[in-house]
């Protein structure tokens, strides 16, 4: 089967973000490659190169984000992968930097390539919560949750640090009575692991078709659908809908949009966990939540992002 590989140069900060639209428009591997994750890498001190050249070190801040569809599909598809990118940006309003997203493709074989790429994946632990690609045969320790992703592991994995703070931060507040709410929820990663965890109910909204489509075969694949509803629509529309906990892992200029609707979806002495935020947009997203008489709680860190937790 032959493949075109489509590689977009980003900047690394929105890198994660050109990978997880990509990610909705294949099921056949997408891969970043930033030098930041050689550079973490080395230092962290568990591997030693005897020789390194410089220049693989150079932080240009560039990050290459390929894909691979099937070449039959491919026209098609590219048009929906452009218009998403420009999406994304727009939505950003300048906060993030999106790099140069210069496109070029070329047509590969598929071989057996798929399988070693799978190979690549192992599970995440966050907590007790353990996110595991659907594949793998993995055997929970004591007190552990598996939280199962699809092969087409799009919008969310847990790899992702604003991801992996939320999970961290949900299992502090979860009760067996919480209901959840996961505002743009992506995968379903944040409302089943709130579920996994021991919540009583998660509802997942997104503006997105293919995200809810995602979330809702992942709530299958974790026989949690009966205590999930997953929504195609914006569900901060709806004032009945009022949640013990809410997350939302959106970008800061969003969030700071959302601000003012969102207490009106939480119960009083709720949680609201929000992350997305970069340290230039940190001060602007607490000041438009403490305007909500949201008092903070938590704000841990992980690299350039920022997770936040509120109680109303």
């Amino acid at each position: 089967m032959k493949f075109t590989e489509l590689t977009i140069h980003s900047a690394s900060e929105a890198s994660e973000i050109i990978a997880d639209i990509l990610w909705r428009y294949t099921n056949y591997g997408v891969a970043i490659s930033d030098v930041k994750d050689v550079v973490a890498l080395q230092n962290g001190g568990k591997v030693y190169w005897d020789y390194i050249d410089d220049d693989v070190l150079r932080d240009t801040g560039e990050a290459l984000i390929k894909a691979f569809i099937p070449v039959d599909e491919t026209q098609k598809i590219l048009p929906l992968i452009r218009a998403d990118i420009d999406e994304a940006v727009k939505n950003s309003q300048g906060s993030i930097n999106f790099g140069t997203l210069e496109t070029s493709r070329r047509e590969v074989e598929g071989d057996d390539w798929i399988d070693i790429w799978k190979r690549h994946f192992r599970p995440i632990k966050l907590g007790n919560i353990v996110v595991c690609p659907e594949w793998i045969d993995y055997t929970p320790a004591d007190g552990e949750k598996i939280v199962k992703l699809d092969n087409n592991m799009a919008f969310g994995t847990g790899e992702h640090e604003t991801t992996a703070m939320c999970v961290k931060l949900l299992q502090k507040y979860v009760t067996p009575d919480s209901v959840c709410i996961d505002v743009g929820c992506g995968s379903g990663i944040l409302g089943i692991s709130a579920v996994k965890s021991g919540a009583k109910f998660a509802y997942l909204t997104d503006i997105d078709y293919l995200a809810v489509e995602s979330a809702k075969h992942n709530a299958e694949i974790n026989g949690v659908s009966e205590r999930v509803e997953v929504a195609h629509s914006n569900l901060l529309d709806d004032a009945s809908v009022k949640g013990d906990i809410m997350l939302a892992n959106i970008t800061a200029e969003i969030l700071c949009g959302l601000a003012p609707s969102i207490p009106k979806n939480l119960k009083e002495g709720g949680v609201l966990i929000l992350s997305g935020i970069i340290e230039s947009r940190l001060d602007k997203v607490l000041s438009a939540f403490g305007a909500q008489n949201l008092k903070l709680k938590d704000k841990l860190r992980e690299g350039e992002w920022f997770a936040l937790s509120f109680e109303l």
